[in-house]
């Protein structure tokens, strides 16, 4: 019994060994021209926005929609296409979704200045509730019948 144990943990250790030193990367299945093509592939890769999983990047993710999007950018990053025409090609393809980070145009003015107005709405809110807060604690008049009761209580102490 605490052989099997045993052979059972080695085995675990082993498969465990095994797969820290697998490093396979997406790259490794496409062949750039040179490194520095490599590296902007990967760079521009990283800005776009899996259409199926939605919360990674092509690079990042391992559904067969990215996998597509990532050849596909690799290929025209070898053939010379500028950003430009590849996140053009991309959007027309999937629309701005595909993009991280999308452009200042009429459809996503919300996203880029809705945070700025919600955060200039609560600072309002909380100075005009601050305010109301200091001017209900104004101090009260003292009446006549008090203030004889406090002027015995500190002439007796």
């Amino acid at each position: 019994m605490k052989s099997q144990l045993i052979s059972v943990l080695m085995s675990i250790a082993l498969v465990f060994g095994v797969s820290l030193m697998a490093n396979a990367t997406p790259v490794d299945t496409y062949q750039f021209k040179n490194d520095a093509n490599q590296k902007h592939a990967m760079d521009l890769a990283r800005t776009l926005r899996c259409p199926q999983c939605q919360n990674q990047d092509i690079v990042d993710s391992n559904s067969p929609v990215a996998r597509d999007l990532r050849m596909e950018v690799y290929q025209m990053v070898d053939a010379g296409k500028s950003d430009e025409e590849i996140i053009q090609f991309m959007t027309s393809r999937y629309g701005d979704f595909v993009l991280y980070k999308p452009r200042l145009d009429s459809k996503t003015y919300i996203l880029w200045i809705g945070p700025i107005i919600l955060l200039l709405l609560g600072g309002l809110v909380a100075f005009i509730f601050i305010r109301k807060q200091r001017g209900a604690v104004a101090v009260e008049e003292i009446s006549d019948e008090d203030q004889q009761k406090l002027a015995e209580l500190l002439k007796n102490r």
